[in-house]
């Protein structure tokens, strides 16, 4: 977890207690990256950014994907190797986030980095250099 100063107040997509859905493409987009493979790539970004890395939403369940998000309608820029997956508003499909509120009980979702008014989103083109270097 990012140890910026907290917001002042949530961004609008988040939801002010327990967990929500949220629609990718309409707030932010979102590179999905499961298992050991996604926890890898957070601690390299967290590591790169000295924990100001934006937001990250880790599952603890299922395939424990982590969810890193972008601004809206930046994944699809990049061309993402398998097995990451991105998520956008770019018309194939629909793909919803689970998003967890900032504070209490969120289970099975919780804030592996927050957004902070300094690092809203995730940087796109660092992440994508990342993930390359980690599927390698």
């Amino acid at each position: 977890m990012n140890l910026r100063k907290p917001l002042d107040g949530a961004p609008t997509w988040v939801p002010a207690t327990g967990h929500a859905l949220r629609h990718a493409g309409v707030h932010f987009d979102a590179v999905r990256i499961g298992g050991f493979l996604g926890e890898d790539v957070a601690y390299r970004l967290m590591a790169f950014t000295d924990f100001r890395a934006g937001p990250i939403v880790r599952e603890a369940t299922g395939e424990r994907n982590l969810y890193f998000l972008l601004p809206p309608r930046t994944a699809a820029e990049y061309a993402w190797p398998a097995p990451v997956r991105a998520l956008s508003g770019n018309g194939r499909s629909e793909a919803y986030v689970g998003i967890p509120a900032l504070h209490g009980t969120t289970w099975p979702l919780d804030w592996r980095s927050r957004p902070t008014p300094e690092d809203p989103f995730v940087e796109p083109k660092l992440l994508h250099q990342l993930v390359k270097s980690a599927v390698r």
